[in-house]
């Protein structure tokens, strides 16, 4: 694999970990992905990527064009806000979120990719509190050091109703009496068994479809128990069993999509999926 096409799969395995964050939150927050409204503050290839997969989601579910799904994101950049008056100096990658300026702007769903820390300062978050009820707030970047607010922030801020996840890890918070266990947006959740779900169906071509099953498996680990405590991912000491889920997705959707080599499909996937597994067992000489 070519260090390009390597990083195009981080990336995307980075978008698929969070859309499949936002479609869990959703069982908290109520709605559909469509009626969310999602600010960026990083408009690099991560930033892009994740908001891409969004829209793409939005698109499935919806079956509006990918044009108009795009819309309901927004990306902010070092320069500001991406808007129609500044097409013609951004980058190729940037330009399908170039949308007509609101005059304001009223996200749902707070995403961090600026790899720039405390940037989602105690105003902000106010802010986000203010006008959501449960908001949305995903400080994606890493090292800790270079998150865009901690997981004490995000809940003291909030006063405990924010929805909180990050790319680095954090210990519980109490606050109020209450401890809040935020999740960690983790691209281990997603390469062992998109990976695995590609192998077993002998796919021939990735395709954006696979992406979106590998989020909607992942979103499925998450039970009423996780949510109860505020939790958006599973534990990730489940992460074998995920796998195996995410695996029977991703080739089901090969094998739905024609694109499959390894005929004819397994009866059970999941089981499939699992046999297929490399176990560290070793046998025990004395």
């Amino acid at each position: 694999m070519s260090y390009l096409t390597n990083r195009l799969f981080i990336l995307q395995g980075t978008a698929s970990v969070v859309l499949a964050g936002l479609i869990s939150a959703l069982k908290l927050v109520g709605g559909s992905l469509a009626d969310h409204k999602f600010l960026f503050l990083g408009a690099g290839e991560a930033g892009t990527g994740i908001a891409e997969l969004i829209a793409l989601e939005i698109s499935k579910q919806t079956g509006a064009p990918l044009d108009e799904t795009r819309k309901k994101v927004w990306l902010v950049d070092s320069k500001g806000l991406i808007v129609k008056s500044r097409l013609n100096s951004l980058q190729h990658f940037k330009k399908p979120w170039a949308h007509d300026h609101e005059p304001s702007i009223r996200p749902t769903v707070l995403i961090g990719s600026s790899g720039a820390g405390q940037t989602f300062t105690k105003d902000v978050v106010e802010a986000m509190a203010s006008f959501n009820e449960k908001p949305i707030i995903l400080a994606l970047s890493n090292p800790t050091s270079q998150s865009e607010c901690t997981a004490e922030q995000a809940y003291t801020w909030s006063e405990g109703r924010a929805i909180f996840a990050s790319g680095s890890p954090f210990a519980p918070v109490e606050y109020n009496g209450k401890v809040y266990v935020s999740g960690q947006s983790n691209n281990a959740y997603i390469f062992p068994g998109f990976g695995l779900g590609l192998i077993i169906s002998g796919a021939i071509r990735v395709h954006d479809d696979m992406l979106l099953a590998a989020s909607e498996a992942l979103a499925e680990q998450v039970t009423q128990e996780h949510f109860d405590n505020g939790l958006i991912y599973p534990p990730f000491t489940n992460i074998r069993k995920i796998s195996a889920h995410i695996a029977a997705k991703v080739a089901a959707k090969v094998y739905e999509l024609g694109l499959a080599s390894r005929l004819p499909q397994p009866e059970n996937l999941v089981a499939y999926a699992e046999s297929c597994m490399y176990s560290p067992k070793y046998r025990n000489y004395r």
